[in-house]
Parts: structure tokens; sequence; C-alpha cells
């Protein structure tokens, strides 16, 4: 029942009248905190799952929002504007009353195009989302995308509202056009405005006996799975579209399409800097000061790599091409290395005297940029 339902805003832990961008990133947040990915075979988190994508799926839809900050959960139910003496209602898609052109002739003028309303709609849009890993995201992959939840076309009566053997009826009050006129006479004349059809909620059609499975709405909610082509080099956040796989469309009309955000779990080693691969890489004192033959990771093995005799910290190595490929285009970016020195730590007395030694033999020479910043000091104070 919609009375035992939380409250949407509360479900993704905003206050009424949150901007748009304020609820999409509650709802990634929530999203990526109870996906079942996360949760396998958790029930609980399951269902908080679907609340949050419910929540996100009314407050994310302008129309939606607006009749669930007006009437509540009764506003966004299946059937909200059925009519309560046999009203030929819609599904979530079907709902959005089309008001025409209220007020289109007025003081007896011309009337505007008055829309039919027995004429095929689009069926809006569904949201849904996704977790991948980093690798999955850098080469693509395919996913079946669970607890989709969407609209379709009641299966039992194929739309139409009216229980098996019935079918539904041309509305006596407006004779099927889903509006009704009014005149009145004023001082001014005689005043004419249009409507819509307090009768059938502006859908021309009366439904006397409701298919027991969509209670007259021909629309059903259901909850189901969709596979989903994720390109390679997918960055965490962005959204993909899937063409008609949306709420069902009204009178015949196409679907919506499915919007499904991907979540990319982070990687123990890189970082994404656009499509360039980022990393650190630690070396010993050793290797950069006497160069070393070393091994750097990337997503498609070890590359082998030639370390210089001298290389100082935080030099950078490039390493073309082995970093995410374009999305739907040639190429890739690169991966970039940061090197960084370790310093050993927990030395043995004999360890400890063998590097003073060594220190010593250095001397300054060997220390070039250290003599240029002494030097300069020297100079500042003298």
């Amino acid at each position: 029942m919609a009375g035992e339902k939380r409250d949407f805003y509360e479900v993704l832990g905003i206050q009424k009248g949150a901007s748009e961008d304020e609820i999409k990133k509650a709802y990634r947040k929530k999203a990526k905190e109870f996906h079942p990915d996360l949760h396998p075979g958790d029930k609980q988190a399951e269902a908080s799952f679907k609340e949050v994508n419910e929540a996100y799926e009314v407050l994310s839809d302008a129309d939606k929002k607006a009749r669930y900050d007006q009437f509540g959960h009764a506003g966004v139910d299946p059937n909200f504007g059925a009519g309560g003496a046999g009203g030929y209602g819609g599904g979530w898609g079907a709902t959005d009353f089309d008001f025409g052109d209220i007020f289109s002739s007025f003081f007896g003028g011309g009337g505007g195009r008055r829309s039919n309303p027995n004429a095929p709609r689009r069926g809006s849009d569904a949201s849904a989302s996704v977790i991948i890993s980093f690798e999955e995201a850098a080469r693509g992959c395919r996913k079946q995308v669970e607890n989709v939840r969407v609209i379709e076309t009641c299966r039992t009566c194929g739309g139409t509202g009216a229980a098996k053997g019935t079918s539904p009826t041309t509305c006596p009050n407006c004779h099927g056009t889903g509006q009704e006129v009014r005149q009145q006479r004023t001082p001014f004349g005689v005043m004419q405005t249009q409507s819509v059809c307090s009768r059938c909620q502006g859908k021309g059609k009366i439904v006397e006996t409701p298919c027991p499975d969509c209670r007259g709405g021909g629309q059903v909610r259901v909850t189901t799975t969709v596979g989903v082509n994720i390109p390679a080099g997918i960055d965490d956040g962005q959204i993909l579209t899937v063409r008609g796989k949306g709420n069902s469309g009204v009178n015949g009309g196409p679907a919506g399409d499915l919007n499904v955000e991907v979540s990319v779990r982070p990687h123990p080693i890189f970082e994404r800097e656009g499509y360039n691969l980022l990393c650190e890489l630690p070396l010993t004192y050793a290797q950069l000061a006497l160069g070393a033959e070393i091994e750097i990771p990337t997503l498609e093995g070890k590359v082998p790599y030639t370390i210089k005799e001298g290389t100082q910290p935080n030099e950078l190595i490039r390493l073309r091409g082995k970093g995410i490929p374009y999305v739907n285009g040639r190429g890739k970016g690169d991966l970039i290395a940061r090197i960084t020195v370790e310093i050993p730590k927990n030395l043995s007395a004999k360890q400890k005297q063998a590097l003073r030694e060594f220190e010593e033999a250095l001397g300054d020479k060997n220390y070039q940029k250290r003599k240029n910043f002494f030097d300069k000091v020297k100079d500042a104070f003298n």
C-alpha cells in the first residue's frame, strides 16, 4: 500500500525542494551503498536498492515529482487519475493528463487544435544503475543490469484496461474527445471554456469492468533484467542510454529509453585522469643512483623499462598508448608513472655504518641540487 511506503525524500536522505543535482548526487550515493553487487544474498540491501531506484525515478522526473509533491504516493500510483467511477486511467506513463488547449475558445472565438486522447504516445524514460570493475570499464563488457523497474503494457488486457471479454466505451460526456466545453453568459457576452473531461480524465474512454491485473490502468510495474553493452573507456558516473527499454508507451506508442548510470570501482594501483592512467612507481635509492631494469605494471600486463643512472624522484615516465581507450573512437591515452624513492627503515648498525662511510665518500660534488641550494643560502645571508 502507498501509505506504507517511506517518504521518497527520506529514502534519498534529502530535503523537499532539493535541486536536480542534489537529487542525482544523493541517488548515486545511495545506489552505490545498497547495490546488490556489493551485498550478494542480502535481501535487505536488495529491498533498499529497489526503494532508492523507485524514489529516484519519481523525483528525477519533473512531472512525477510535481504530482508527488502535491498528492504524495497517491499522485504517482499507477492508477492515479483512473477515475473512481469506471474512469479510463493509464499507467505511470499514461497519467500525464493532456489538458489540450484550456481556454482555447474564449468569448466564442475559434478553437485551437485539439489533441486526440487516443493517439499513440511515447513512454517515459526509466533509470537504473550498474557497478563494474576498473578493468571492465577500460576493456568494455556486457553486463546484465538487474532489478530494473519499468512500466509495461498489461499483457492480460493488452493495454485496454478492460477485463477479458469487455472493452472500453466512448465517454458519454465528451464523446471521446477527452475535453469538455462549457459556456457561460457574462455581461460581455458568452464565455466558452475548454477543460479536461471530469468523467474520463481526458482519456476519451471509460472502463466499466477493469482488468484485475492492472486495475483499469492498462499498464503494470515489473522488475526485469536488461542486457547492456558497456563500451571500452566508459568513465565513472557516465550514463548509457538503452533505446526502447524504458516505460512502455500508451495507445501503441513506442517505449521510452532506459538510462543506466555506470559506477566504476576504484583500482588498487591506477587512477584515471581523462583517458590517461596515473600511478606511483616506488624505487630504491640504489636503483635511481645506479640505474636498473624494472617492469612497469599496465592494464595489459607488465612492460620492461630501463631506469637511467641518476634518475631523480618525481620524474615522470610516459608509456604511450597504455592508458584508457577512447570511447567510440580509435587510440588510447597514456600511462604516466611518477617515480618515488622509498627510504629504508630499521637499518642494522652495520648497514648504518656502511651508509655513513658511503655518504662521506661522496661529498657535495655528487649532489648538484643540494650544493646549488646551500650556495644560494650562503650568498643570500652574506
